[in-house]
């Protein structure tokens, strides 16, 4: 029953930590009813989830995850919370083939989009990836083609239960703010895009407890990733610094450059360009200064003007496209 913890919460209480573990657990092994469940979600709708309640659910998550090992590999994940609302085209999943492309492992922990149009499994899904969470696949793709994907179901089971719900409400849940803490390889390097700079605090603290190598960035105007269409903030175990994009010499874009269009079928077509290099300059743009920044977590010793010159030699010199076709030759 959950009750007595929901009536807790509405006395505007909090969960420790071994609270919001076990309500998790209880949730994805559907313990409660779908009214409970959704009580129990809006709760953390009106009101910000803690560090424990958040660091409580993401072992919850992990407790019943399938893991992949990729220990031999140095890997890192590109991936947002989501629900930011702003519905742009698929910039971190670009992001990771052009980082991928420039030579470096990454290890792409994704979903189908809840807030958005078109998540990064939908994207790659239309394109012809066969979703997969056999270990031996993903660790011939990561070595021949320097990328695999991780599609969030196949690794959370627990997920399925919550899955109907999250669908039939279409907006942010701390599910959300759970995905890229909960990647099944474990890597050692993490971009983080976050929707609120509240949720990047949040994150710093729990990832500063750890030892992974990250960068947690947020636009200011809400953007879980460097949109450039305003400043940014990027808070990293190195410290933290607010960005505008001249200070990484690009232009700075228009919301209405980087939309992602309204289905799937645009989202791809968006997707395709860009990779073969015909994307708008704003789309471009988008992609290279989130491939540089994914570049510079992993190899510190940079400028971010040489990450940047690394992530538009591997997108305008075919390394990204070649990747991604390399990708889907591997079954």
């Amino acid at each position: 029953m959950l009750q007595p913890t929901l009536k807790r919460l509405f006395e505007y209480n909090t969960l420790s930590k071994a609270e919001a573990k076990e309500v998790l657990v209880n949730i994805t092994r559907e313990n409660y009813s779908k009214s409970e469940v959704v009580a129990f979600l809006s709760v953390f709708m009106m009101r910000p989830v803690t560090v424990e309640e958040l660091s409580g659910f993401r072992d919850g998550l992990l407790e019943q995850c399938k893991h992949v090992d990729l220990s031999d590999f140095q890997t890192i994940d590109m991936c947002g919370t989501g629900g930011d609302g702003k519905n742009t085209f698929n910039i971190s999943t670009l992001a990771s083939l052009v980082v991928a492309g420039a030579g470096y492992k990454v290890a792409k922990h994704g979903n189908t989009g809840v807030s958005s149009a078109c998540g990064s499994s939908n994207v790659m899904e239309y394109l012809g990836y066969k979703f997969t969470n056999d270990n031996e696949l993903l660790k011939r793709q990561i070595d021949q083609s320097g990328i695999c994907f991780l599609h969030a179901p196949l690794f959370h089971p627990a997920m399925k239960a919550v899955g109907p719900i999250r669908r039939e409400l279409g907006i942010k849940t701390f599910f959300n703010m759970l995905g890229p803490m909960v990647n099944p390889a474990h890597p050692q390097f993490q971009l983080v895009g976050v929707f609120s700079l509240e949720l990047a605090r949040i994150y710093q603290y729990i990832y500063q407890q750890s030892t992974t190598k990250f960068s947690i960035v947020h636009s200011i105007d809400g953007y879980d990733e460097v949109s450039l269409t305003d400043a940014f903030k990027v808070i990293s175990h190195k410290g933290e610094k607010l960005l505008k994009s001249e200070d990484i010499n690009l232009p700075p874009n228009r919301p209405e450059d980087i939309f992602g269009g309204n289905t799937v079928e645009e989202s791809a077509s968006i997707f395709k360009k860009v990779m073969a290099g015909e994307g708008t300059p704003a789309q471009k743009n988008a992609v290279l200064a989130n491939a540089a920044l994914a570049i510079n977590t992993m190899d510190e010793q940079l400028t971010f003007e040489q990450c940047l010159q690394k992530a538009t030699d591997s997108l305008e010199g075919g390394k990204a496209a070649a990747t991604f076709k390399k990708l889907l030759e591997i079954i």
